[in-house]
């Protein structure tokens, strides 16, 4: 097998100005970085306004285990496998944060012969838009510490600032902190509880990966909660008079990124927000623009359907007015054998007989993704070690159970390995009307969203909620918060609430131990188990392995 490099120098990639011109725009349309990146103006967007979409397509997978499951490399290879059928087909992908670059997962942009180019770059600082948002977030904090500090005109309680600052890399030491420490006010500040989270976790993300245009993102930036008074009365941004400044940091970040496939075909890659613990899915304005580009656009939610999944469906399409044509559901054989009691790490665990008991984490998310009134197709992205027994044994309970299946070798053939699948959306998309269908009631109160969610979704029997959620959703209500959808922060590694529990639980309780409010992105976010909004960096992080070659290139990051 090639190494990146060897795949990135062999690639059939072509200078943006020729993938823009591939979808209609002119070099005058497109602000180039360089010879293989450029953003699109917003002002060049309009003259596509009045022309019909494109046909959307949404990836999203099984629970994600260490055996991987192949989402953005079978998202990739679709986008590839429409492109060898001849298909006018655009991509709308999320842009990698470098806090897991570094940490776990070594970089995002696909992997094998299905990647986004140039994969070095888009996963490191790209053009720049996540520095932009944590600049925005950060002069946001800094103002209203300054608040503190001055006469206070706006009676901030310093122990009820809810925005914390934000930085985009791993480091679980600040999470909790204290601030203001010093001699006096003016060179110190006024001490009190504090802490970081990650960018993509940052209300600020959300808002830019919601907003349809740049007034749109001014009023969800005024909107913003970010500390309450003495009197327990909402701070907002638009009430400290800051958004101006925060407009001019975020001018370039609100227009979409254009990259390419390692096969040449346009992919918009704009917007960042985690699943886990924010909506996880690219931002409106690209798939919107990707829409009126394409005939198909396939998009991507981030980890499985009870987390991206779910929220592109309740939060993003409810925002947007997008509706999904078809999911594809990608599923990876070893990861499903450890949903049916298989351990990566002792072969002799995994065979047919737990693949076969792992099937029933691949019928949740069937399940789940079905209730929204969508064709279905499951990809089975391939690995090496995969067998045509274990393989036939997936295809054929998907024939049973009345799904379409499709086989995918996009990993190492590219587009050619996955035209199958391609096909099988094709014939998704034809022969299969969708009948869209939210999970809940936005009129609904917020227990009722989160049961919704915690039941239909995830599997659970009831949810509970300590004092802390409980006063929250109280005070949301009452502060007519309460018609807002619901975008559950929880671990990706199960459908509970326990990363230790795999396949499709049954007999738990959700648990939501603390409730925010994003009131500029337009939703509620309850905080289950032991998630955390800063992630740490793992035993052996990836950034152990990474170096820069005497010649300029980089290796190590996939």
């Amino acid at each position: 097998m090639l190494t990146d490099i060897e795949i990135a120098e062999s690639a059939k990639v072509k200078p943006i100005t020729e993938v823009a011109a591939s979808i209609g725009l002119t070099d005058d349309d497109i602000s180039p970085y360089g010879k293989y990146i450029a953003k699109i103006p917003l002002s060049k967007l309009d003259q596509y306004k009045d022309k019909e979409d494109g046909k959307l397509v949404m990836v999203t997978a099984i629970t994600p285990t260490p055996a991987g499951e192949g989402k953005t490399v079978t998202t990739i290879g679709l986008i590839q496998g429409l492109g060898r059928l001849g298909k006018n087909v655009v991509g709308a992908l999320r842009e990698p944060s470098i806090g897991p670059t570094f940490g776990i997962k070594g970089g995002a942009t696909g992997g094998g012969y299905s990647q986004v180019y140039p994969m070095w770059d888009i996963d490191l600082h790209f053009t720049g838009d996540i520095h932009a948002v944590t600049a925005a977030h950060n002069l946001l904090s800094a103002i209203i510490d300054n608040e503190l500090v001055r006469d206070n005109v706006h009676n901030i309680d310093p122990t009820r600032v809810v925005l914390k600052k934000a930085m985009d890399i791993n480091a679980r030491e600040l999470r909790n902190i204290v601030t203001g420490l010093g001699r006096d006010r003016i060179l110190g500040g006024v001490p009190h509880e504090h802490g970081f989270l990650i960018t993509s976790a940052s209300e600020i993300s959300a808002i830019l990966a919601l907003s349809k245009d740049r007034d749109d993102l001014r009023a969800r930036l005024e909107r913003m909660v970010v500390a309450y008074t003495y009197d327990n009365e909402p701070v907002t941004v638009g009430t400290l008079g800051c958004v101006g400044s925060m407009m001019v940091l975020l001018k370039d970040a609100i227009n979409p990124n254009l990259v390419q496939t390692l096969e040449g075909q346009p992919v918009l890659v704009h917007g960042f927000p985690f699943a886990n613990i924010a909506h996880g899915t690219n931002s409106i304005i690209a798939t919107k623009t990707a829409l009126k580009l394409g005939d198909y656009v396939i998009t991507e939610a981030g980890f499985a359907s009870d987390l991206g999944g779910e929220k592109f469906m309740d939060i993003v399409c409810r925002q947007s007015g997008m509706r999904p044509d078809c999911v594809v559901i990608v599923a990876s054989i070893r990861a499903l054998m450890t949903h049916g009691g298989g351990v990566l790490d002792q072969p002799e665990t995994l065979g047919l007989e737990t693949l076969t008991k792992g099937l029933c984490n691949l019928d949740k998310h069937i399940e789940n993704m079905s209730s929204y009134g969508v064709p279905i197709v499951v990809s089975i992205n391939h690995f090496a070690h995969d067998t045509d027994e274990e393989i036939a044994l997936i295809r054929k309970h998907c024939e049973e159970i009345g799904v379409r299946v499709a086989f995918s070798d996009a990993f190492i053939k590219g587009g050619e390995g996955a035209v199958e699948l391609a096909e099988t959306v094709i014939d998704a998309l034809e022969n299969e009307k969708p009948d869209f269908k939210f999970l809940y009631d936005l009129e609904s109160p917020i227990k009722d969203k989160i049961k919704a969610v915690a039941t239909k979704i995830y599997g659970a029997d009831d949810v509970v909620y300590s004092a802390a959620a409980d006063k929250a959703i109280a005070g949301m209500e009452a502060d007519g918060f309460g018609n807002l959808p619901v975008c559950i922060a929880k671990t990706q590694a199960s459908l509970s609430d326990d990363s230790k529990k795999k396949g499709a639980p049954k007999g738990w309780v959700l648990n939501v131990r603390e409730v925010q409010l994003s009131a500029g992105a337009g939703f509620v976010v309850p905080v289950c188990g032991t998630l955390t909004l800063m992630p740490g960096l793992p035993k052996v992080p990836a950034a152990m392995r990474m170096d820069l070659l005497p010649d300029g290139r980089i290796v190590g990051l996939k």
